[in-house]
């Protein structure tokens, strides 16, 4: 796997003082590249400028809950920082809730374990589904959270779609 950007990748299993807990715990099950950043840059604009890696080549992972009938559904949703997901749309139905919306902040942290702005699709509960959108999966090198602000992880797509409870499929509007 090609670097990206300016930044100075490792490999993500010899360094898990830069992967959040949860991380750490399945990291070793993906090839990964990881890679400090100033935490202040994780914000994905702020990330791509200072680390010249292309918006194309970034992907931003949010947790979202819907409900239907009195139960909650947390997942994961993965698209290219050049791509909005269809929340609404498009996920909704696919997780069959009636209501959905982005989870609140201290929630999405509290059952991930990880930092706001870091959040990743690797570790997560075991009973989330992650959606994973289809350009994202044929990106190649693409740079994701790593469960802390201080660091970013460098991930083929094509791997995400091997996580435990991945799915992927077309989740975005350009």
């Amino acid at each position: 796997m090609s670097d990206l950007g300016t930044l100075d990748w490792q490999p993500a299993a010899d360094h898990p003082d830069l992967l959040a807990e949860p991380v750490r715990a399945v990291v070793a099950d993906v090839p990964a590249r990881v890679a400090p950043i100033d935490p202040a840059l994780a914000d994905t604009a702020a990330f791509c400028a200072e680390y010249d890696v292309p918006p194309t080549a970034s992907a931003n992972c949010v947790v979202v809950l819907g409900r239907r009938a009195g139960q909650e559904t947390y997942a994961a949703v993965l698209v290219l920082a050049t791509h909005r997901a269809d929340v609404n749309g498009i996920i909704r139905k696919h997780l069959g809730v009636r209501k959905i919306s982005f989870a609140a902040t201290e929630d999405a942290v509290s059952r991930t374990g990880m930092e706001y702005g870091g959040i990743t699709p690797l570790g997560l509960p075991p009973d989330w589904p992650v959606l994973v959108d289809t350009a994202v999966a044929q990106a190649g090198p693409v740079v994701i959270g790593s469960g802390i602000r201080g660091s970013k992880l460098l991930v083929d797509g094509a791997e995400l779609e091997k996580l435990p409870t991945a799915t992927v499929i077309d989740l975005a509007q350009a």
